[in-house]
């Protein structure tokens, strides 16, 4: 069955408030910290000020492309429990583990096979594997039968423009689902109805 669920792209107080008071709340919020082609991007005082906030045992991510050392010098007091690591190999993900004594989620965007037999370079490293398209900020979909070769014992995720109405197809997976752009409205913006439909059918499966 779906292991639990991740909402990302979240910049707003009241949207973050909506999620964390609803009777069937997801396991992981993400935050987009410095990838500032992302719609969903958060200035740092703006995120700051975001975060500062009782989590009621949710689980607060750091989603990072690439990341300098000098951002995560900056966010490294923050209130995130995962950094989510893009484009970032395995020894420096381990560095960045070690250094900054934190869970981490390696992120593989996939086209092809190959790309999904990466996660074994990170085996021992990376808390989660996130297995999403190509896309990054564009909700791009991928192939997911390409994950049919990845153990049921590694902890992975799955992203890329999955939709609300998708998640009855993962009943029988063992994912943690991700999903972001499938919750905005026309405008881009998080829509609490869309939330609110994710959190109650999840809670049903």
């Amino acid at each position: 069955m779906i292991e639990s669920l991740k909402i990302c792209g979240i910049s707003d107080p009241k949207t973050l408030n909506y999620i964390l008071t609803h009777s069937n709340p997801p396991k992981y919020i993400g935050f987009i910290t410095n990838y500032k082609k992302s719609k969903r991007f958060i200035e740092y005082e703006k995120l700051k000020e975001l975060l500062n906030v009782n989590k009621r045992n949710i689980k607060f991510i750091s989603v990072l492309v690439d990341p300098t050392q000098e951002i995560l010098e900056k966010i490294k007091n923050l209130n995130f429990d995962y950094y989510q690591l893009y484009d970032v190999e395995p020894e420096r993900t381990k560095e960045i583990k070690l250094k900054y004594g934190i869970k981490i989620i390696t992120a593989l965007t996939v086209s092809k096979e190959d790309d999904v037999i990466k996660y074994k370079n990170y085996q021992g490293i990376s808390d989660i594997i996130l297995f999403d398209s190509k896309g990054y900020h564009k909700s791009e979909s991928f192939d997911h039968s390409l994950l049919d070769i990845v153990p049921n014992k590694l902890s992975k995720m799955i992203a890329g423009n999955i939709q609300i109405d998708d998640i009855s197809n993962f009943k029988n997976k063992d994912f943690i689902i991700d999903l972001s752009g499938s919750l905005e409205d026309t405008y881009g913006k998080k829509d609490i109805n869309k939330i609110n439909k994710l959190l109650n059918l999840f809670a049903k499966i």
